[in-house]
């Protein structure tokens, strides 16, 4: 017998299996769906109730003829998980305010960002449990454990002796040796991680050199770059000992910094320009 005869109708009866299938995986996913919102229901945890009746996966079951009898039930839990979620909500804020207060630190929250001084920024995800800091995921939302992280995070970028000075004076010299190196004139913008690196490398004592022993490098993060640039804007020194003016400009490959204003924004290139006195 032809083989073609037997594709053919294997084929045909594929076809009309399709969308029977495809049938059986929906209702399968509107019944697991509908578990999690009983198994919610019974823990009362409304903060991931509230998630999954806000969800599509909610508004298809409420539109699917077999489930249409959800719909009440599904909204008086709705109701209930949003009260208890923005009554959950205003109480977090009062004891992460409060928390704050009590270890020396000032967050300043817009549910769900918040902030701590210039370079520390945070957000809360509450369905998923989990609080971002300067893109670092805490597993927790517990306001203490939240503090606790800003505290730590504090101390690495602030709680340091910081010379405005001799800082900017460093990165000028950073500078420098980058147009020598590659053959750039003065005043000419070097891209923002090339600098970054070059400084970082500039910082390294002569022992780590002699054997690039991990443990005597001294690490210079992202973070702490940020934060020092803010620290020198915010010192408000006028420039290097020899009257250069730090310059920060967009570029291509940039990163996040805290300009003369205090605000983030993406600095792709950084030079030195004699200051104008005229």
């Amino acid at each position: 017998m032809d083989n073609s005869f037997l594709q053919e109708n294997q084929d045909n009866l594929k076809e009309i299996l399709k969308p029977f299938q495809q049938e059986l995986k929906q209702g399968q996913r509107l019944a697991d769906f509908i578990k999690k919102c009983i198994r919610s229901a019974e823990r009362d945890d409304f903060l991931q109730l509230d998630e999954l009746l806000n969800s599509k996966l909610a508004k298809d079951a409420e539109q699917e003829e077999k489930l249409s009898a959800c719909k009440p039930f599904f909204d008086e839990l709705r109701e209930y998980s949003r009260e208890q979620v923005e009554k959950y909500r205003l109480e977090f804020i009062e004891d992460l305010t409060r928390l704050g207060a009590e270890a020396g630190l000032t967050i300043e929250i817009d549910f769900p960002r918040f902030t701590l001084l210039k370079g520390i920024y945070g957000e809360i995800d509450f369905a998923a449990r989990t609080t971002t800091i300067n893109k670092k995921v805490l597993k927790s939302i517990d306001p203490r454990r939240i503090v606790t992280a800003l505290a730590r995070l504090k101390k690495q970028l602030y709680d340091r002796p910081f010379d405005p000075q001799a800082y900017i004076d460093g990165c000028y010299e950073t500078y420098v040796g980058i147009c020598k190196k590659e053959n750039l004139t003065a005043g000419t913008p070097v891209p923002i991680y090339q600098f970054y690196l070059e400084y970082v490398i500039s910082l390294q004592s002569i022992a780590f050199f002699s054997n690039m022993d991990k443990s005597k490098f001294r690490g210079y993060s992202l973070e702490q770059f940020g934060v020092d640039i803010w620290r020198y804007c915010e010192a408000d020194i006028g420039g290097t000992t020899n009257g250069m003016q730090l310059k920060l400009g967009s570029g291509r490959k940039s990163l996040w910094l805290i300009d003369r204003t205090g605000e983030r924004r993406q600095i792709g290139v950084i030079s030195f320009l004699k200051e104008d006195n005229s």
